[in-house]
């Protein structure tokens, strides 16, 4: 055999099976051959989910991993592109962090003003849900 089982690639690539699964059916990696009762992965697929999971990581949705992927199986594209994508990732993390931070700060308001104890009614927490 020249190519990994399903199990070795989801091994080799620190994934679970179905994750190999759904990325076939979401045509992030092709289909494997078939040979004879099972299905035989070229070695390479392993860097390719890889490179998936890690731009996942990095909060890239599966249409833009996928077009990334387009990009990168493209390498005399020019980058622009890609930096692109990067750029507008990053500033919508960093709008994501700054609306975290103010629900975070708004929560320990919250939790400072109730007491904790008592009925809900005026519970300060709840208040600020109905307001």
């Amino acid at each position: 055999m020249t190519g990994f089982t399903i199990g070795k690639v989801a091994k080799a690539a620190g994934v679970g099976v179905e994750t190999i699964r759904f990325y076939e059916k979401k045509g992030l990696i092709e289909r494997p051959v078939a040979k004879g009762t099972y299905r035989e992965y070229p070695k390479s697929v392993v860097a390719r989910i890889r490179f998936v999971k890690r731009a996942k990581e990095l909060g890239f949705k599966l249409s833009e991993v996928r077009e990334l992927l387009h990009l990168a199986d493209r390498p005399e594209e020019d980058r622009a592109a890609v930096k692109s994508m990067a750029e507008q990732k990053l500033m919508s993390i960093r709008q994501n962090i700054s609306d975290l931070k103010k629900a975070e700060s708004t929560l320990f308001e919250l939790v400072k003003q109730c007491s904790g104890e008592g009925p809900v009614l005026d519970c300060p927490i709840i208040d600020a849900f109905v307001d």
